[in-house]
């Protein structure tokens, strides 16, 4: 939190925040996505004063304060004086004249005398407590003024983001991409001690040349080794004999919580190394890229992510590695990147691509759930114009044949309206439900065919892998 004063312009005198709101607005279809990487305390000046002696009258309740105490008269110890030489025990008496034999002191003098020796000692056990208590802390504080066993959160935060920091720095490197449409930059992560870096593949895309720079500063060049479209990865790799690599620890991304504190490193506008904080906002959003891919289950986060941090890291505060910035969202209004939306590849799906892209150079497997037809959206007007029955849903236009709608028993124009109970709108609702699903799950399939609804089971098939 940043306090903007303006001792000038009263208005300025408000907190604002330096960092932008947690936002939990979900991906419209149709919306574009750039390729991007109790108590109150007084003030320090305020003072308690008690009620002057000189006027009784004027005396009013103490003001009581939670860090003060005040013992009332009923509570001060009396403490007898000695008894002096010629005088009974337990009497006190004071000759004044020979012969004669005055009362004992008034109750007042004897108060004044029993107060300054009580405040007196008072004083002395303060001292010794204090001297006691000082001692104590010193030995027992490590380097902090606050008492044993209450932690420094401020400083113990701090301390835990910079050692993840230390951590992670390391295993980031810049990605420089020499092509025919000129020079671009992003950001990969080294998660392989061969030399095997994740990065995304619009980073790489229509490149011819390919260097890495370490954080160390060295500079080798760089292979592509594979490619995912769908997904938005790919796997280049350099020479690992030719610099020491550290390697980035591949955390579980199911275990992310919303609201949750995440870092980003990467070398956004090409500025190296470069670490902005945030948290999670929210989970499991399936964004469109803006080329006809979702990628699915994103984690969003507000921890900026901008030009050049496409590839980097998203690490948790243990420093995993929890996700792949990729994309952040436009400002449909002034077609600029809206502040504090974000969204990273969760490093599960990392983890099911990546391999593959090592070991064949391509994804074998997408292990996402297709019905294995091509669609088209239903609109209101499109309905109209071919005599549907339906105004929204997703006709099928072709059937891919022996696949697994065509062993359902689907069919060229039927329109699909719900997957098992979820509504479907249109092609981009029937991609978000699929999503969640798994290739071999069974599902409820309803349509409608001409002017009758029908109702299929189809065991999903597996969506392909484009090259």
């Amino acid at each position: 939190m940043i306090i903007v004063y303006d001792p000038n312009n009263p208005a300025t005198n408000v907190p604002r925040s330096s960092e932008g709101g947690v936002s939990s607005q979900e991906a419209q279809p149709g919306q574009a996505f750039e390729q991007r990487s109790g108590a109150v305390h007084p003030p320090a000046n305020a003072h308690l004063e008690e009620p002057s002696p000189t006027d009784a009258s004027q005396a009013t309740e103490p003001f009581t304060h939670p860090h003060a105490y005040a013992q009332s008269s009923a509570q001060r110890s009396t403490i007898p004086l000695a008894d002096q030489p010629g005088t009974s025990s337990g009497q006190q008496f004071v000759q004044s004249e020979p012969g004669t034999t005055s009362f004992p002191p008034t109750p007042s003098s004897a108060r004044r005398k029993i107060s300054w020796l009580g405040a007196l000692l008072a004083a002395l056990i303060a001292l010794t407590l204090f001297l006691f208590g000082w001692q104590f802390g010193a030995h027992n504080s490590n380097g902090s003024n606050l008492l044993p066993g209450i932690p420094s959160t401020t400083n113990g935060t701090d301390s835990a983001r910079a050692t993840v920091i230390a951590k992670v720095r390391p295993t980031v490197v810049q990605v420089n991409v020499t092509g025919s449409s000129g020079n671009s930059v992003g950001s990969g992560v080294i998660i392989d001690k061969r030399g095997y870096i994740i990065t995304n593949n619009h980073v790489v895309e229509g490149g011819q040349n390919m260097e890495v720079v370490l954080s160390t500063g060295a500079t080798l060049p760089a292979q592509l080794i594979g490619q995912a479209p769908d997904d938005d990865l790919a796997i280049v790799r350099i020479d690992p004999t030719k610099s020491h690599l550290e390697v980035a620890a591949l955390g579980d991304s199911s275990n992310l919580q919303v609201g949750q504190e995440v870092l980003a490193i990467g070398n956004p506008l090409g500025i190296t190394q470069t670490v902005t904080a945030g948290i999670v906002s929210a989970l499991g959003r399936n964004v469109a890229t803006g080329n006809g891919t979702i990628l699915p289950s994103t984690i969003q986060t507000d921890a900026a992510i901008n030009p050049g941090n496409s590839g980097g890291a998203l690490v948790d505060m243990q420093g995993n590695l929890v996700g792949i910035p990729t994309l952040t969202a436009i400002d449909p209004q002034f077609k600029t990147p809206a502040n504090g939306v974000g969204f990273a590849i969760p490093s599960n799906r990392v983890n099911f691509i990546a391999p593959q892209l090592i070991q064949y150079g391509k994804v074998t497997r997408t292990g996402r759930a297709a019905l294995e037809i091509q669609a088209a959206d239903v609109d209101p007007t499109f309905a109209r114009q071919n005599n549907l029955p339906v105004s929204q849903g997703a006709l099928v236009v072709e059937v891919t044949p022996g696949g697994s709608a065509d062993k359902a028993g689907l069919k060229q124009n039927d329109v699909i309206v719900q997957i098992n109970d979820q509504p479907v709108t249109g092609i981009l609702s029937l991609g978000d439900i699929l999503i969640a699903k798994n290739p071999g799950d069974t599902v409820s399939v309803k349509i409608w065919r001409g002017s009758q609804q029908k109702t299929v089971n189809e065991v999903l098939g597996e969506l392909p892998a484009r090259s």
